[in-house]
């Protein structure tokens, strides 16, 4: 598989338009999370702000942080109160600043996984808590095994060997964490069925985050890749008249 080196540009419209399930199954997170009132709290790849906000509201000194321009001017619009900052993950300068950091349907974007991982843990204070959830093993396989096979079929084979994600099982990530300096307290993997949005709920989700697989192909070509997808996925995304995913989760909380 060949790794992705150039970064997306994210349409942060489409995202709170038809992908609001994102941060929606996140709210269920912030109650691991317990926020307590003055606390300094990192949201790692806060997308366009609606976390963040909550946490704020739960009296979280809360910092936004995402790679993404678009995104972080759609948080800044929609939570002027709020401090969001443009950062990658992996160049975080933070030491010992945080009490606990955030992360919601983020990590599994991250390919370097050790910088980001020691990153995380130098900007915790000693005792401080990571709480994140991120794609987990099997996450979306029917997809992208959609994908591949329409790139594949249009000749695309460079594309269809993208591997844009790293979905760790429980033991793979446990075990990083571990590594360097973390002690896991609670690690859970699930399987969420997820609706998406309309009648182009797949094609629409191709757009979003299938975007890596699509660099360097002529617009031209695009909507028939994503037809072939389309008619590959139907007979088992799409269930009484609505488009899903099969989502696999990992869900962790550990310490400093």
């Amino acid at each position: 598989m060949r790794h992705v080196g150039k970064s997306l540009r994210w349409n942060a419209a489409l995202y709170d338009a038809k992908h609001d399930f994102v941060y929606s199954f996140g709210e269920d997170l912030l109650r691991l999370l317990e926020v307590q009132p003055g606390e300094q709290i990192l949201d790692l790849g806060c997308g366009t702000g609606h976390l963040t906000q909550m946490i704020a509201r739960r009296g979280g000194q809360v910092l936004g942080i995402d790679n993404s321009p678009d995104m972080i001017a759609k948080a800044r619009e929609a939570y002027p109160q709020v401090p969001f900052e443009l950062m990658d993950a992996c160049e975080m300068p933070f030491q010992e600043r945080f009490d606990a950091i955030f992360s919601n349907a983020v990590l599994h974007w991250i390919l370097q996984q050790e910088a980001c991982v020691q990153r995380m843990y130098q900007s915790l204070k000693t005792g401080g808590r990571l709480v994140l959830e991120m794609g987990g093993k099997r996450n979306i396989e029917g997809i992208i095994s959609a994908i591949r096979q329409a790139l594949s079929r249009k000749g695309y084979h460079e594309q269809a060997g993208v591997q844009p994600w790293y979905f760790p099982s429980i033991g793979e990530y446990a075990s990083l964490l571990e590594q360097h300096g973390f002690e896991v307290k609670f690690a859970m993997h699930f399987e969420r069925e997820t609706k998406l949005s309309g009648e182009n709920g797949i094609e629409d989700w191709i757009l979003m985050f299938g975007q890596y697989f699509l660099q360097g192909i002529p617009q031209d070509d695009i909507p028939a890749i994503i037809h072939t997808a389309n008619e590959i996925l139907k007979p088992t995304h799409y269930k009484n008249g609505q488009w899903v995913a099969y989502y696999q989760r990992l869900r962790i909380v550990a310490y400093k």
